[in-house]
């Protein structure tokens, strides 16, 4: 009887432990179970939570929109304004080109006005030096008026003219009517040089406001343009046609002819 009684508790003893081993694996499992739970429930918070953003970010959200909106529809403004500026820097630039023109003509010229022949072609270079002088100080209340410091910027277009008439007087004779012709040629390309640069002036100083600029400058076209019909008039009366039976033999023979005259005179 004992044997049998320790056989049954013997037998009792691992199913005793198996019970407890699968208690604890099934306590395991449930703890697994709901740390699985537990990820899975953050996981969806995160996810909902990126989905649909706090209030307060969906109003920084907005805003930010609104002034991505705002900004595309600057740019229309923005360029109307710095073509305005652009403008009125072109406008200033080509004031500084004009006077710098203006100021180089004062040494030209008196150089032209000597070596002109014909007394009534002298006397038009020497009128139109002082008409210059009065447009040059036109040009400064010009500055003035724009709040602007009187700068001269060097006009290339103007030098090149200027030298082609320096060209003229070498290539041509001293006391011919030829030269004159010449010297009316290079005095007209300076004349339309500046009717063009100052219309166009006139045009944009309208254009941007500056009526009292606009009207000034309008002033000294209308000179330049008096200026060029007066040389049109001087070249059509009479210095082309008398300079069309020139040669160099019979002006040779003519300075002889002077010089014998003075010589006579002399004695």
């Amino acid at each position: 009887m004992r044997s049998t009684s320790s056989g049954k508790k013997k037998s009792a003893r691992p199913a005793a432990r198996s019970a407890k081993a699968a208690t604890k694996k099934a306590a395991a499992k449930k703890t697994a179970n709901k740390k699985t739970a537990s990820k899975k429930s953050v996981a969806k918070k995160t996810v909902a939570k990126k989905a649909a953003p706090p209030a307060r970010k969906a109003a920084v959200t907005k805003k930010k929109a609104a002034s991505s909106r705002s900004q595309a529809a600057a740019p229309r403004t923005a360029k109307k304004i710095n073509k305005e500026y652009l403008l009125q820097d072109l406008f200033f630039n080509e004031l500084k080109d004009v006077y710098w023109a203006e100021k180089h003509l004062t040494k030209v010229l008196p150089k032209m006005e000597k070596a002109a022949t014909s007394d009534k072609l002298k006397k038009a270079f020497a009128t139109h030096l002082q008409q210059t002088m009065g447009q040059i100080k036109r040009l400064e209340q010009a500055f003035e008026m724009l709040g602007e410091k009187a700068q001269a910027k060097k006009c290339d277009a103007m030098a090149g003219i200027t030298r082609e008439g320096d060209e003229i007087i070498s290539d041509t004779k001293k006391g011919t009517e030829t030269r004159d012709v010449g010297l009316i040629l290079a005095a007209q390309k300076v004349e339309h040089y500046e009717i063009a640069t100052y219309g166009s002036l006139v045009t944009i100083a309208h254009t941007i406001n500056k009526r009292d600029v606009a009207n000034l400058l309008a002033q000294t076209l209308k000179e330049e343009k008096e200026t060029d019909a007066l040389l049109t008039e001087l070249a059509t009366s009479g210095v082309n046609e008398d300079a069309t039976g020139e040669t160099e033999d019979n002006t040779e023979k003519e300075s002889e002819g002077i010089m014998a005259s003075i010589g006579e005179m002399l004695q």
